[in-house]
Order: structure tokens, then sequence, then C-alpha cells
């Protein structure tokens, strides 16, 4: 099997293997609460430690809540992993995701490394954005420029998006039409500071949930 396609095969068995999120009909053994989890890297290899220190102090935007999960288990030798949702100012979610740190200090050859980030995205999106041709190829951007413009030093990235549309009829509250949008990915960080990556995936997150860029105002009509 050639590198490329044993780097395709190994991202794909690490997206089948990454577990929806908590509204996708999860249990308590897949996630717990933050203070149960058993995340803690004390005597860790200092690779994995040195990469969980830098996802624990990056500070994101304030409309992020990044919190410890419990990771999967059995997809390397240490694994750890937090949650991203995006909130409203009323505590609405408007995107939610997770971000997996896997570490095998043996190297795995399809990763062309030792670290990988596995993750998952989620938002239900605004429906004349939706009806674009070409979000699946948009929203992969978000992540690619997102890791390349926080600098983040990263190759090897794969993965999928997904673009679901419901429609609701008869007696059901809500908009008509929705359209949900899934992306799963995966890369490789080429060093153990791991913060520009947390913060490019919390601008995926951001542009999914229809989020201006940081530091940028929307101009509202005055009679708002």
């Amino acid at each position: 099997m050639s590198d490329s396609h044993a780097s395709r095969a190994a991202t794909a068995r690490h997206l089948r293997s990454f577990p929806r999120p908590a509204n996708a009909g999860m249990t308590q053994e897949d996630y717990v609460d933050s203070e149960a989890v058993s995340n803690d890297p004390a005597g860790s290899p200092e690779p994995f430690r040195l990469a969980v220190e830098s996802l624990t102090s990056t500070a994101v935007r304030s409309e992020i809540r990044v919190e410890s999960i419990r990771p999967p288990q059995r997809l390397a030798p240490w694994t750890y992993a937090v949650s991203a949702d995006v909130l409203a100012g009323d505590g609405e979610e408007l995107a939610t995701g997770r971000l997996v740190l896997l570490y095998d200090p043996d190297g795995v050859e399809a990763w062309d490394g030792v670290l990988r980030l596995v993750a998952f995205a989620s938002a239900e999106l605004e429906i004349d954005i939706a009806t674009d041709p070409l979000l699946p190829e948009v929203a992969w951007t978000w992540l690619t420029s997102g890791l390349t413009e926080r600098a983040a030093a990263f190759l090897a990235a794969g993965g999928t998006v997904t673009q679901t549309t419901s429609t609701r009829f008869g007696d059901v509250h809500g908009p008509r039409t929705t359209v949900s949008l899934e992306l799963r990915g995966s890369w490789t960080a080429t060093t153990p500071e791991l913060g520009p990556h947390l913060l490019g995936f919390a601008d995926l997150l951001c542009a999914a949930a229809g989020l201006p860029p940081e530091g940028v105002s929307v101009l509202r009509p005055a009679d708002e």
C-alpha cells in the first residue's frame, strides 16, 4: 500500500472511531463531567504532557466554552480530549465540536509523526449559506485556513464534510427547512505547541456558527 493510501486509510479509521456529540445519542460512558475524566497527563511522556499543557493554557474568544472531556479509548497509547461549543448571548448552542489529541511515542507511519489531532464539528446553518453548492469545500477551507492563519504547524490533513437538509411537515415547531453541517477531520501536529491548533479549530466553529472574525463588529440598523 502506498504512503498516501495508508494515510487516507488511517484517517478514515480515526474518523469512524471518533464519537458523535452528546445530542446524537451518546451515553454517560462516552463523555463524563470534566471533574471525573481520566485525562491527567501526570507521569506521561514529555511531548504529550507539553501538548496537553499548551491546549489547557490557550485562551479562546469569549463566545466559546472549552472543557476537558473523556477521550476515546484504544486509538493511541496516550489520548486527551476537549469539547468546544460556540454559545450565543442567551446561552443557545450555535456550534459544537470535539478535539482529540492522540500520541504514539513510537510514531505512526501514516501520521508522518507522533502527534495526531482528530476533530469533529457540527452546526445548523443559515439557509442562504446552506444552499451554496460549494459549501463542503468552503467548510473544509474554514479548517485549513484557520490552522494556517493561526500559524499551526501541521501536515497530512484529511477528512469529510457532510451536509444534511431536513424539511419539517405537519405540527412540528421550528423552521420548515434546516441544513446541518458536520465536519470530521484529522491532521498531524509537528510540534507539541497545540495552542494555534485549538485556535484554528475554534475559528472553524465560529465560522460555522455565523460569527464575524474576532475583533470585527457587525453594523446593525439604527432601529434595532
